[in-house]
């Protein structure tokens, strides 16, 4: 059995392990000009949907004095702007500006690259068990901090993920829906272009899965008909894993990794006998731009056009 004391040390060992691994107590994060706090602070204005000063300070769990110092900093060097909030003048809004934006790319192409480095050596299965030993961790401190992430993972994708896309968008799609498929073969034209053109800077596929299974996916990609504008594309939730905040979750990662890349605005098209879908468009602040009749995949269907401006 072990003692609360043995537990107490080895959390601790393992903090000084960690946090020398990677890097952290380095002078600059990442070889930038930031510590590990303003990297943080960076990061949630990046991420967040109309961030304020006291939302942050609470989310870090900082004073929120330090925070407001951090944040002049910040507006000194050029890297945030503040605005009075129009349903609250008590609040400012926080954004960045574009040297912010740029900062903030910088660091986060170095961590991604870091992170990469340091699970390249691994294998499949090793970074399976690393990624489920940190979410237990993550789950088991805090099951309140992120209530949608316990019951599944999201990662970006590899080899063998588009044939299951295609193949589970074409049967599911045939059982709940009665489409033939024609939609199938749209599906298998979506994620060829998105591995044929690929542009890791602006555009994402998110697989989200439960032990190994799938549980669902979405594609951001860039829009080459308009500048600074991408295209939300293939969401899609399981049956099983419906009800666990999944669709919310995949939608919101689009939206930030948006934010994160320069993005003004998300499109998408849709149907409207999507309902679910619909309303997590709706919610997460997309308005319906048109709508048009179609006559797609053995139904007549009505297509709508949605945007997020961001």
């Amino acid at each position: 059995m072990t003692t609360l004391d043995e537990s107490v040390q080895a959390v601790r060992h393992f903090s000084r392990f960690y946090t020398a691994h990677i890097g952290t107590l380095e002078e600059g994060l990442l070889k930038s000009s930031l510590t590990l706090a303003e990297a943080r602070l960076l990061y949630e204005i990046a991420t967040s949907d109309r961030p304020t000063a006291s939302g942050i300070a609470a989310r870090l769990r900082l004073d929120p004095g330090y925070v407001s110092r951090l944040l002049s900093r910040f507006e000194q060097q050029g890297l945030i702007r503040r605005r009075t909030s129009a349903s609250d003048a008590r609040q400012n809004m926080i954004s960045l500006t574009a040297a912010g934006r740029r900062e903030f790319a910088a660091l986060d192409q170095r961590s991604t690259e870091q992170v990469a480095g340091m699970l390249a050596p691994l294998g499949e299965e090793q970074q399976r068990k690393l990624v489920q030993a940190m979410t237990s961790i993550e789950t088991i401190l805090d099951p309140e901090a992120n209530p949608n992430r316990a019951p599944f993972l999201l990662r970006t994708h590899r080899p063998g993920d588009m044939g299951m896309v295609v193949h589970r968008h074409g049967e599911l799609y045939a059982q709940e829906y009665g489409w033939d498929e024609r939609f199938e073969a749209l599906v298998a034209r979506i994620t060829a272009d998105f591995i044929d053109e690929y542009d890791p800077q602006c555009e994402r596929c998110w697989i989200a899965e439960r032990e190994g299974e799938f549980l669902g996916c979405i594609f951001l990609v860039k829009d080459r008909s308009a500048e600074r504008t991408a295209k939300l594309r293939l969401l899609l939730v399981e049956p099983t894993a419906r009800g666990l905040g999944l669709g919310r979750a995949l939608v919101r990662q689009c939206t930030q990794f948006a934010r994160q890349s320069g993005q003004e605005r998300i499109v998408l098209w849709t149907n409207s006998v999507l309902t679910a879908a619909r309303r997590l468009y709706e919610r997460e602040g997309y308005r319906l731009v048109r709508e048009e009749d179609h006559a797609s995949f053995g139904k007549k269907l009505t297509g709508q056009y949605w945007e997020l401006l961001l």
